[in-house]
């Protein structure tokens, strides 16, 4: 049995709240805010989105050898015949193992500090993320006046998306003549 509903906190009878689980799938500020801060980093800078996930597939990639190259050397040991020290396969073999474990954590040390350094830079567009989860929620508590003001979190990143890209395709001389005329005093009217 699956009842849904659009309340954002509903309240069940006791007898049917006891035979059901209640799953809540509303966005929360902290991950929407995150999920809009990667949105605008993507859009933004492609380049270190890119190299963002570039990086993260390189990383399981990493953990997968590295538990291929333990799940192999457990197999060897379990499987040696006689004294281990002399068997030489076994021992090239962990040391082949070695220096493949020695190079992955090479790489592994040089992703990461990628990775905090993309972070550094995402971080700058944190505020544009925060502004926008709050923009959001107010927009969400609007349907609480009435009905007509229901928005979805694709229809809002679509309206986000489209205002990036007005700001972004204004030419820079518009924002210079908009702050020149702000900043020179009324001129009056001739006499």
């Amino acid at each position: 049995l699956y009842l849904h509903t659009k309340l954002s906190n509903p309240h069940f009878p006791p007898e049917i709240q006891a035979e059901c689980t209640l799953v809540n799938f509303m966005v929360t500020f902290g991950g929407l805010e995150d999920q809009l801060n990667a949105l605008v980093v993507k859009k933004e800078r492609p380049d270190l989105a890119k190299l963002s996930e570039k990086l993260v597939r390189q990383q399981n990639g990493y953990k997968i050898k590295m538990q291929a190259l333990e799940d192999n050397i457990l197999y060897k040991l379990a499987t040696a015949e006689g004294d281990i020290t002399e068997d030489v396969n076994l021992i090239e073999g962990l040391e082949e193992a070695k220096r493949v474990a020695n190079e992955i954590e090479v790489k592994a040390a040089k992703a990461t500090a990628a990775q905090v350094a993309i972070g550094v830079t995402s971080e700058k567009y944190r505020p544009v993320a925060n502004r926008t989860a709050l923009l959001f929620f107010v927009m969400s508590n609007l349907m609480k006046m009435h009905s007509y003001y229901i928005y979805s979190l694709a229809a809002f990143t679509k309206v986000f998306f489209r205002g990036i890209d007005l700001v972004s395709d204004r030419p820079e001389g518009e924002e210079e003549e908009e702050e020149e005329e702000e900043e020179r005093p009324p001129t009056p009217p001739p006499a």
